[in-house]
C-alpha cells in the first residue's frame, strides 16, 4: 500500500487495472477503450498497464468499447471500460444489453454536460439518463472514493446473488483532473479482496448457447423480475463487500449514504458527488454555531437507498436536495428519487429541489448558505429553484 498524490482519473485507471490483474489466474481481463475528454487519461492508464493476461482493445467508438466488454464478459473475463457525456449516449444501446445479459461489467464515468451546445464541465445528466437500466450506480465525492467504489463495484457486481453491471461516476475536472493524496492498495491486497470471476452463464465451446433471442412475454417478464430481486439484494451484499474491504485494506470505504448531524436535525441538506465536500463543511460550521442542520451524501444512487434516507431525515421538518442534473420539465433527478422515498411515509415533510452547478457551474459556500436560509423559512414546496454562483 502507498499514499500518492494522483488525479481522480489516475485513481480510476489504477483501480480498474489492478482489479483486472487480480483475475489473471482465471479468465483474465479485457477492456474496450475509446477516448473522450475528460475521461481519456483513464483508458490511457489501462492501456499502459503491464497485465499478465488481458486484452485491451482500442476501438472506433464508444458503442464498440462496450461491445468489446460485453464479449469479454460473456467469455468469462473480468471486463470494464470508461466513458463520458455524449460517448455514454452513443454507448447506450450496449449499456442496456450488458444489464439485461446480467454481465458484471464495471464502467467508470466522468460526469460531463451533454451537448449541444458543447460543454466539457461537470453535470450528472449523462449517467442519470441510465437510471432506468439494470445497472448499479455510485457517485464518488473524491479521488479516494473513486478508487474504493470501483474495487467494491467489481466484488458486488460479480457476486452470484447480484450479477449486474456497475457504474462509478465522478465529476469532470473537479475530481477527474484534480490531484489529491490517495491510498493505492498493492496488487496482493486487491488479489485478496477480489475473488476470481466465475460467471455462471459464460459461453463455452463445448456447450454452445444462444443469448438474447426471442422470448415470449411471460419469459421476458420473469427475467425482469429476477433483475428486480437482484436489486433488492444489493444493500445486503454491499454491506458484506464493505466489511470485507475493511478486513483487507484496514479502512472503511463508507456506506451507501454518509450522514452528519442527522440525529436531531430539523433541516437536512442532501447532496452527491463533489458538492458534498463544500456542503459538509458548511453544515459543520453551522452545527458548531448551534443550528440543528444535518447532512446526507448519497453515494449509491441505484438501487436508491430509500430506507437509509428516511431514517436520516427522521427528525427533519424540511429537506433541501441539491441536484447537479436536470430532467426536462420535471426537475432534479435526486430530488425526484427523494420525493418517491418518502411517499406514503411522511406527508408533513418539505422536500425542496435546488438546481446547482449544472453544466459545470461552481457550487460555492454562499450558495449552500443561501439554500439553507431558503429551506429554513419554507412552509411549502415550490417548483425546483435554479441557482448560479455570482
Amino acid at each position: 500500500m502507498s499514499v500518492e498524490v494522483v488525479s481522480g482519473n489516475h485513481a480510476a485507471g489504477y483501480a480498474l487495472s489492478v482489479a483486472g490483474e487480480a483475475n489473471r489466474a482465471a479468465r483474465g481481463a479485457s477492456c474496450g477503450i475509446y477516448p473522450i475528454t475528460p475521461q481519456t487519461e483513464i483508458v490511457e492508464y489501462v492501456a499502459s498497464f503491464p497485465f499478465q493476461k488481458s486484452r485491451v482493445v482500442p476501438v472506433e467508438s464508444e458503442h464498440s468499447a462496450m461491445a468489446v466488454s460485453i464479449g469479454a464478459s460473456l467469455a468469462g473475463a473480468r471486463a470494464f471500460t470508461a466513458s463520458s457525456s455524449n460517448g455514454i449516449a452513443y454507448m447506450v444501446e450496449n449499456i442496456m444489453v450488458a444489464g439485461y445479459y446480467r454481465l458484471p461489467i464495471v464502467m467508470v464515468a466522468v460526469n460531463r454536460t451533454l451537448g449541444p451546445p458543447w460543454n466539457i464541465w461537470a453535470d450528472q445528466g449523462d449517467t442519470l439518463m441510465l437510471r432506468d437500466f439494470p445497472w448499479i450506480q455510485f457517485y464518488a465525492e473524491d479521488n479516494q472514493e473513486v478508487l474504493d467504489a470501483t474495487l467494491m463495484a467489481f466484488r458486488l457486481a460479480e457476486d452470484h446473488r447480484i450479477l449486474l453491471p456497475a457504474l462509478v461516476a465522478m465529476d469532470a475536472f473537479i475530481v477527474s483532473h484534480t490531484q489529491a493524496e490517495t491510498v493505492l492498495p498493492d496488487q496482493s491486497a486487491v488479489d485478496r479482496y477480489l475473488p476470481e470471476l466465475d460467471l455462471p452463464h459464460r459461453l463455452l465451446h463445448e456447450d454452445p448457447k444462444t443469448l438474447g433471442g426471442l422470448a415470449w412475454p411471460e419469459v421476458a417478464m420473469s427475467l425482469r423480475l429476477e433483475i428486480d430481486e437482484a436489486m433488492d439484494r444489493v444493500d445486503e451484499v454491499f454491506g458484506e463487500c464493505r466489511a470485507a474491504f475493511r478486513d483487507v485494506f484496514e479502512r472503511d470505504p463508507g456506506g451507501a449514504i454518509e450522514t452528519l448531524g442527522t440525529e436531531d436535525a430539523e433541516i437536512v441538506v442532501v447532496v452527491s458527488s463533489s458538492i458534498a465536500t463544500t456542503a459538509r463543511e458548511i453544515v459543520k460550521q453551522r452545527r458548531a454555531a448551534g443550528e440543528k442542520i444535518g447532512f446526507v451524501k448519497i453515494k449509491m444512487f441505484r438501487p436508491f437507498p430509500e430506507r437509509a434516507l428516511r431514517e436520516a431525515c427522521n427528525t427533519a421538518k424540511a429537506v433541501a436536495v441539491l441536484d447537479r442534473n436536470y430532467a426536462a420539465g420535471v426537475g432534479g433527478v435526486f430530488w425526484q428519487e427523494a420525493k418517491a422515498a418518502f411517499q406514503g411515509h411522511r406527508d408533513d415533510l418539505i422536500i425542496q429541489d435546488y438546481l446547482t452547478g449544472l453544466c459545470g457551474g461552481d457550487v460555492t459556500p454562499p450558495m449552500i448558505d443561501e439554500v439553507i436560509a431558503d429551506v429554513t423559512t419554507r412552509d411549502a414546496e415550490t417548483k425546483p429553484i435554479w441557482m448560479t454562483a455570482p
